[in-house]
Parts: C-alpha cells; structure tokens; sequence
C-alpha cells in the first residue's frame, strides 16, 4: 500500500490555500452521504477539515467514500475550495477539500468511546482505551503544551548556566516520608534496588561534584495512597545551585515562571512574588499552601470566648487548642441549613467533632448556638471574625491542626461553590520559614518536615542540639492558587550539621552509615553551600491548562488503584523469573 505524502496538517489549511492541490492524512471524524454528495471530517492532532466527494469523480473512489465508517484512517488527494456554508466554529471553516482520489490505510471496528472532547466516557473507559482518548482534540493540546514547556525549562536553564545531568533510576533505599517502589537485583541475591523519590543526595553529590548548577526533568516514584493531583510515578523539574542563599534561588525561580506565564499563556506576572512565612500562612489561611485569590481569612477568637461557659469552646482552650472562624462574604443566604450540614459533616474528615455557625443579617445574628450565648456577644464572635451584614460565620474549636484543616478546607470549598475561584486568576506566592520539623502523631516522634537534608535558618542552627523542635526550616515553596508548584530549600553542606541533624532525629550510628553513610563521607571533602528546588511539573501543566486531574496531562496514567488500564501492570510473573529473583509469593 503507498502512503500518500501529506503536505498539511488537517487544522492548518485557510482561505489563502484555496486552489491549492494538498494531500491530508488522518482519522476520520465522521461521514454523510447526501445522494451525490458525501461529505467526510478528517481529523489530525491539529483540527478536523471537510472533504466533499461528488459523484463526478470515478465510480471506484466514490464507493470507497462511501464505504468509510469512524476511525478508519485515510488519506485523501484533492483541491483547496471555499466552503458555501461556512462554519464558524471550526479554524478550517472557511475552506473545504474537493477530494479526487482516497486510500484506506486501515480499517477500524465501532470504538468503545466516541472521539470527542465531550464524550463524558467513564474515567475507567477512558483510561482502559487510552489510545483512542488520545486523539481527542484536547488531549493532543495538552501533550503538545506539556512538550512546549519542556523545551522552554531546558532552553530557560540553558541560558542561567545549569547544566542537564541524569541520576540514577534504581537507587538504594532510604525510606523517608512514602513507601519506596522496590526492586529485586537478581546478580545480588536478597538485596533490593529502590526506584527513587527524588534525585536529592544525587544532586547534592553534583554539587560536591562541581556541577554548579544542576537541571533535570526526571521520574520520581512514590508508593502512596492517590488523588486527583497525586500519581505513583510523577515528574519533576529538579534543580541544584551551588555558592546561593535563599534569594538566589527564588530569584532564578521567579524570572523562569514569568518566562513560563508569558509563553505559554500570553501574561505578564508582576515579580517579586508576596512571601510570607508558614506561621503566617496557617494563621491566615490555615494551609500552608494558600489560596490568595479570595478572602475568607481565619480569625482567631479564643481570647474572646475564654471563659464563656460553652463547653465545646472551653474544653478545646483548656486542653491547649484554639477557636477560630471565618466570614464567607454573602454566604448567609446562599447556605441552607442543609448544605451547612453537609458542611459539618465534611468537617469530621479533618478531625473536627462539630462546628459552629452564624448568620448575620438585619443587624441580627441566628447561630446554631443562640441558646448559649446573648445577641450581643454573638454579634461580638461574627465582627471578631470580619463578618458583616449578609455574611455566614463557621467557627472550629479543637487542637491547632484540626482547627486549621478543617478551616483551610471551609475557607477553598465554599468560595470554589460561591464561584470565586476562577481558573484564569493565578496568583503566586512563596511560604517561607517552615518548622524544621514536624510531629507525627502516629508515630509519636518528631520527623523532618521536608527531609533531613533541609539546613536550619543560621540564627536557628544551635537549637538542633538544644531544642530541634523549635528550629526553623530554611525552606521555601511556591504556590499558585492554593497548590504547591515546587519546593526548595538551602542544604545541609556541613558534615557535623549534618550529622547533628540524623540525631536530632533520633537515627543510631548503625542506621545513618546505613542509609546516608555515601552522602555524610561526600561532605568530608570539601562541599559548597547549596541550595535547590523541584516542581512537580505534571501539578504546573494540570493547572495552566485549566485541568482538574493531573491525569488529564500525562499520556498513560494510573488509576485510583495504581494501576495501569491499557497494558494491565502490575501483572503476575512466571515462577522461572521469581525463582532467579530468589523471590517466594506468600
């Protein structure tokens, strides 16, 4: 069979080709047949154009036209014409092919889903044929944008002097934080290779390496419960610099986004970026991920109601906790007693026992709590908050953390059903001055809240012998419109630092030779201070194309189950190959 030679591509072709003789290959869309007219859309990754085939043209072509179903892929020889009726709606309405010759490259049975950007297929379908999901117009835009971007990171880096290097994808394990994926070295019988979760002590030996600067778009692996935005295999934009304090580092960051924002979205963002630190952040907003586009902020209240006699708020101060409200600007007719109680119960999500609610209206206050408190002393709670006439009131009291997630979470979710997130607003900001460390409840210990490479602000140094806990982290994350794009932070380049780090977290002798031993001798020969950053490139692709799942924007991704739909991974294996593995199935 001979391929007929294209010369454009299906979305290219305009009013200034009209009688031009073209050749188009691709999928077709659909097909009418009209008597002596069959019109046929003929679809690449770059648009859809119409091709008419009349019945003056041989009678063997004509059939052939006739013949054609959705999906069989063609190519067709014709005339750039104008069309008669011209469709506004398409970048080729103006023009239509009057076709004069077709060959079927190959034949196609009916697909389970329809290729269209509307389909509403079932996620499960979608990902199960997702050869056929991605010829969708909007698929092959959003691989096309995540390619654009991948050259504008390398050319960016290029020019800022980094250079791209490649580390190693089966890795020594060093479980901290998630599950590692593991992987059986059959010339090491009982050892296993883990699959990394990020590059960061190789890129840190880059730096004793003298690298410099370091770039890489590169595979990470993570075995962890997923979400929308969470993938067990994911990629990031990972960079290292060498001789840099914070600002340098967010400098570098700053002038590639705005780069990134001006072209691939046509807008110029204003830099400096606000910062602003993670105590700040939480007391504010109660994330330390902030959505700046809307107010709604957290106000803490607890001082007000010491004392008051209300149970729930008492008991919370006594043990330690805080009460906290916010005002949802014009929420107090939009939320019914209803949808405020599905409110209450999302809230038991993040830990929190009940909520307490207000409306402000009139100049009078109904709340869920009136019998517990006067008119006054509500109104006093609702102003204590920043709510004014026509606002709804949502009060948490419990332990910090419940408070602040379950506030954090109030604050997104009713302004995303008020309609005040929109997707074209992108705000950026940095959270700064992180804790060193955070306690894990579970766990009842102390961990490092980024990892225990992350170096301590310098006036904090000293407390990692005396007092860790109050140490403050110099860490660094961006945020856009309430998710983490990247974070960062300044290196422990000091063997005794660092070492001084391992114990603070409770690590033997045995166990920091064990896990990190390669990198703590690295740093005996001499190690530049550093300092670096990693975004999660399938995070910034999902939300400059306006996407909702970070599914949408990577070709073939696993399900909720982790699990891949087209080639069925993970699968079982031949007892031959877990036999050389040294490997036994319980």
């Amino acid at each position: 069979m001979s391929v007929y030679k294209r010369t454009h591509m299906c979305g290219q072709l305009r009013k200034e080709n009209i009688g031009e003789q073209v050749v188009l290959n691709g999928w077709v869309q659909k097909r009418r047949n009209l008597g002596g007219l069959i019109f046929c859309d003929i679809r690449d990754k770059t648009g859809i154009t119409q091709v008419v085939f009349n019945d003056k043209i041989e009678k063997a072509v004509f059939d052939k036209a006739d013949a054609l179903r959705s999906e069989y892929v063609v190519g067709i020889k014709g005339t750039v014409a104008e069309r008669e009726s011209k469709n506004s709606s398409m970048d080729t309405g103006d023009i239509e092919i009057i076709a004069e010759d077709i060959t079927v490259y190959s034949k196609a049975d009916t697909p389970p889903i329809y290729i269209k950007d509307d389909d509403n297929a079932d996620d499960n379908l979608r990902l199960k044929y997702r050869y056929l999901d991605l010829r969708k117009k909007k698929m092959q835009d959003n691989l096309t944008f995540r390619h654009r971007l991948a050259k504008l990171t390398r050319d960016y880096f290029s020019e800022e002097g980094f250079t791209e290097v490649e580390t190693p994808m089966l890795v020594k394990s060093t479980p901290e934080g998630a599950r590692d994926y593991l992987v059986p070295s059959r010339v090491n019988p009982g050892k296993f290779y883990a699959l990394p979760q990020s590059p960061q002590m190789f890129k840190q030996l880059l730096m004793a390496g003298g690298t410099d600067r370091y770039v890489q778009i590169v595979k990470c692996f993570r075995d962890e419960d997923l979400r929308a935005d969470r993938q067990p295999e994911f990629t990031q934009i990972d960079l290292e610099m060498s001789f840099v304090d914070r600002d340098d580092v967010m400098e570098v960051q700053e002038g590639y986004l705005k780069r990134v924002f001006k072209e691939m979205k046509g807008i110029d963002i204003q830099t400096p970026f606000p910062r602003i630190s993670y105590e700040e952040a939480m007391e504010r907003f109660g994330s330390d991920k902030p959505d700046i586009r809307f107010g709604f902020e957290l106000k803490n209240i607890t001082e007000l109601v010491r004392g008051c006699g209300f149970k729930v708020f008492t008991d919370a101060i006594e043990a330690g906790g805080s009460v906290r409200g916010i005002a949802v600007t014009g929420g107090a007719e939009r939320y019914t007693r209803k949808k405020i109680d599905k409110l209450t119960e999302a809230v038991k999500s993040y830990g929190a026992r009940g909520m307490v609610w207000m409306k402000v209206a009139g100049g009078e206050v109904s709340s869920s709590v009136n019998k517990f408190f006067s008119q006054e002393e509500l109104k006093a709670m609702a102003e204590a908050c920043g709510a004014s006439d026509g606002d709804l009131v949502l009060i948490i009291s419990d332990r910090d953390k419940v408070v602040f997630d379950s506030l954090g979470f109030l604050r997104r979710h009713t302004a995303e059903e008020m309609g005040l997130l929109r997707d074209d607003d992108y705000r950026l900001l940095w959270v700064v001055d992180f804790p060193l460390f955070e306690y894990n409840e579970e766990e009842g210990r102390y961990q490092a809240m980024h990892h225990p490479f992350t170096a301590p602000k310098a006036e904090d140094a000293h407390l990692l012998k005396t007092e860790p806990a109050a140490a403050r982290a110099d860490a660094y994350d961006i945020v856009l419109n309430g998710v983490e794009l990247g974070g960062g932070s300044i290196r422990i380049h000091d063997k005794d630092m660092q070492e001084d780090m391992f114990r603070a977290l409770n690590m033997s002798q045995e166990e920091i030779d064990e896990k990190f031993g390669f990198l703590v001798e690295a740093f005996r020969y001499g190690t530049p201070p550093h300092g670096g950053l990693a975004y999660g490139m399938d995070r910034l692709v999902m939300l400059l194309t306006g996407e909702k799942s970070i599914r949408e924007v990577i070709a073939f991704p696993k399900n909720q189950a982790a699990q891949c739909m087209v080639s069925e991974a993970p699968g079982p294996v031949s007892e031959k190959q877990l036999e050389e593995l040294g490997i036994k199935i319980k």
